[in-house]
């Protein structure tokens, strides 16, 4: 079989025409009855529709803080795309959009306002709106969503002339019986389950169409409804069904026709006239959108015209399209600002009626470490960064820098802007508490809102990617120039004084790039597993006799000595256990080996974390001068030397991420820190 045959093969056995099959139903209005009957979740309006969407994908639940709970819903992780628009460190937020789309769907007044995404820019604002209507198109097609439309039979061509908004064929039921249909068809259902519904009546067009065969048929609704078909809808943007989205332009290109639809000319001809609503194109956004979502893009750069339809379709469900009555809408209305721009709409007093029928929804930059480095390696990583390897900590240092740019400098002044980015992340510093941390937060009200974008940061990584041919890795000091170097021309930053703290933020981040880099090669040299273990065996022999106050047996001499005071405070020492509390210390190592010998378990250096940092520091203080690292800065090495620099070189690619080149450049910038004197013992 030829490779041509094999992949028509494949996709042949991989279709699914049952599937197909559903999604292109056409049946008559009575069929569609009995569809509601069975299932009435077809007939949801808009907003029920997107809610129900969100939490098809499911959410968990966690607690940021003792006492706080949050949920963190799945959907927002991009699962339809595999988390190509997935959104981090934002669950406050997404919380807040869900709880609102869920009292608009329960009826409770806030379907009748815009959803406003506020935010400074790169905070994520359009990639929420685009990950909803993603999502929603994706959910009208699978069981759960689907929902469905009427057309009109042409009993003469054969042809069936569809509604152009989509509407819900319910409509077709007169208002004054509707409420015993809707009995009829909710019988029997629980009180607290999702009822059959439909508010809103037919559009123009359909309104046309049904007046004719009222007429024809001498006011037999019976027989009209024999020329409905019904058809399955699936919403897509590409074909501007159901979802719509809306740009503003330049004052003099916008027509408010855009969002209500305009008149065929090429109609009037056949017609006769342009009030006939089949001489009239209902393809504004607002039209094409019914049934689903419309979004806004910078909505409030909107011309005050197109201002006074928005108010209509969010508050009425109406819009006005020209030369015909007010027609019902079915849509949820996202719209999505900047800070400068909502700050004017604020000050305008023209637009107050605009703010009253608004719920905004502040998107903030992400201000948790964490998360800020899952944006950037969402977009360089392994898999989409060929040939090019990037040096650990180069996107953490590039995340750190633009988070502390965001970050209120703390009240408390015995706090720093980095430490206080650290408790942020989780990490726990002497004196503070979770109760502590929440309040940081609480004290910090714009916190967020303003700082570097992440777009800045992604723009300077990929030119360090670029601007460095011959090098086979990227590390955090190329980025870090890139970032700084750009500052002079960042067009969002408008005096010198933002300007400057911005370096010096970037300074911060290269000083703690230096203090990681440093304990990460002292581990690699202390991280010979015997010498380790022989430490630690050295060091409880002498803690288990000072503390049972007895001597220890010299193996070599055979004779029994002292415990070896100076032993256990240079390793005591590297971990900052004052003289004081030397004896503390010791007899809680002892009780966590006795704890351990109680439960049948044998005593691990590595099980104790601040044991086994002392102990690594110690054997590196004992192996650092014959390893010689400060000759790398003087480029003469010996062979004994360089095999020594070699095996450390190995541990860094082994167990931290590191190619050789990148291993090379790290251990001759932490030689180049050595050979100036500056070495702190920090982990």
């Amino acid at each position: 079989m030829s490779d041509g045959r094999k992949i028509i093969s494949l996709v042949a056995e991989r279709q699914d025409l049952e599937q197909f099959r559903r999604k292109h139903w056409i049946g008559s209005f009575d069929e569609y009855l009995d569809l509601v009957r069975e299932s009435p979740t077809v007939t949801r309006n808009a907003f029920q529709r997107v809610y129900d969407m969100i939490l098809s994908y499911g959410s968990d639940v966690y607690e940021p803080s003792r006492g706080e709970r949050r949920s963190r819903y799945r959907f927002f992780s991009d699962p339809c795309d595999n988390g190509k628009d997935a959104v981090f460190g934002l669950d406050e937020t997404l919380e807040h959009l869900v709880n609102a789309l869920k009292s608009a769907a329960q009826g409770y007044g806030i379907e009748k306002r815009v959803l406003l995404l506020h935010g400074p820019v790169g905070s994520s604002k359009s990639t929420i709106a685009r990950l909803l209507k993603k999502g929603l198109e994706r959910y009208s097609g699978t069981d759960e969503g689907a929902l469905y439309t009427l057309g009109w039979l042409d009993a003469d061509q054969g042809d069936v002339h569809w509604c152009p908004m989509n509407e819900e064929p319910l409509h077709l039921i007169p208002s004054r019986f509707r409420e015993e249909v809707f009995s009829q068809l909710n019988a029997g259902r629980a009180e607290d389950g999702f009822h059959a519904q439909t508010t809103g009546d037919l559009c123009p067009f359909c309104r046309c169409m049904y007046g004719e065969r009222l007429k024809k048929y001498d006011g037999d609704w019976t027989k009209v409804i024999q020329d409905i078909r019904v058809k399955r809808v699936i919403l897509s943007e590409q074909d501007r069904i159901g979802i719509g989205t809306f740009q503003p332009k330049d004052e003099k290109n916008q027509d408010s026709t855009e969002l209500t639809g305009d008149i065929n000319y090429r109609k009037i001809a056949e017609l006769g006239t342009d009030s006939d609503p089949r001489a009239f194109n209902f393809d504004g956004e607002f039209n094409i959108a019914n049934r689903g979502i419309i979004e806004f893009v910078e909505v409030l750069k909107l011309d005050v015209a197109f201002l006074y339809d928005l108010l209509g379709a969010s508050q009425e469900h109406k819009v006005k399209p020209k030369k015909f009555a007010q027609t019902d809408i079915d849509e949820v209305i996202l719209g999505h600002t900047n800070e400068p721009e909502y700050r004017r709409l604020q000050n305008n007093e023209f637009m107050e009626a605009l703010r009253d029928r608004t719920v905004k929804i502040d998107v903030p930059y992400v201000t948790r470490l964490d998360d800020e480095i899952k944006i950037y390696e969402k977009d360089y990583n392994r898999q989409t960064v060929r040939g090019k390897h990037i040096a650990p900590h180069t996107i953490e240092m590039a995340a750190m820098w633009a988070v502390l740019t965001r970050l209120e400098d703390p009240s408390n002044a015995s706090l720093t802007l980095l430490q206080k980015l650290k408790l942020y992340n989780g990490k726990t510093l002497p004196g503070f508490t979770e109760e502590s941390v929440k309040e940081l937060r609480e004290q910090s009200t714009s916190e967020g809102m303003q700082g570097i974008s992440p777009r800045y940061v992604q723009d300077k990584i990929s030119n360090a990617l670029v601007a460095h041919p011959d090098a086979r890795s990227i590390n955090p000091f190329m980025v870090m120039n890139e970032l700084e170097s750009g500052l002079k021309h960042h067009s969002l930053i408008t005096n010198n004084e933002l300007r400057q703290r911005y370096r010096d933020l970037l300074a911060v981040a290269k000083e703690e790039y230096e203090n990681v880099v440093k304990n990460e090669v002292q581990r690699a040299i202390a991280a010979d597993e015997d010498a380790l273990k022989r430490l630690c065996g050295n060091y409880i022999d002498n803690i288990k006799a000072y503390t049972q106050r007895e001597r220890v047996k010299n193996k070599f001499t055979g004779q029994y000595e002292e415990p070896d005071e100076r032993l256990m405070r240079s390793i005591e020492e590297k971990i900052d256990i004052p003289d004081s509390r030397k004896d503390d210390f010791r007899r809680e190592i002892m009780n966590y080996i006795g704890a351990l010998s109680i439960d049948g378990k044998t005593f691990d250096f590595r099980s104790n974390e601040r044991l086994h940092k002392a102990l690594q520091l110690k054997l590196f203080e004992d192996q650092k001068d014959s390893i010689k690292l400060t000759s790398l800065v003087s480029n003469v090495v010996d062979q004994e030397t360089q095999q020594k620099i070699d095996v450390v070189k190995g541990r860094l690619i082994r167990d931290y991420g590191y190619d050789d080149e990148s291993a090379t450049d790290v251990l001759n910038f932490v030689a180049s820190i050595f050979a100036r004197g500056d070495v702190r013992d920090e982990a």
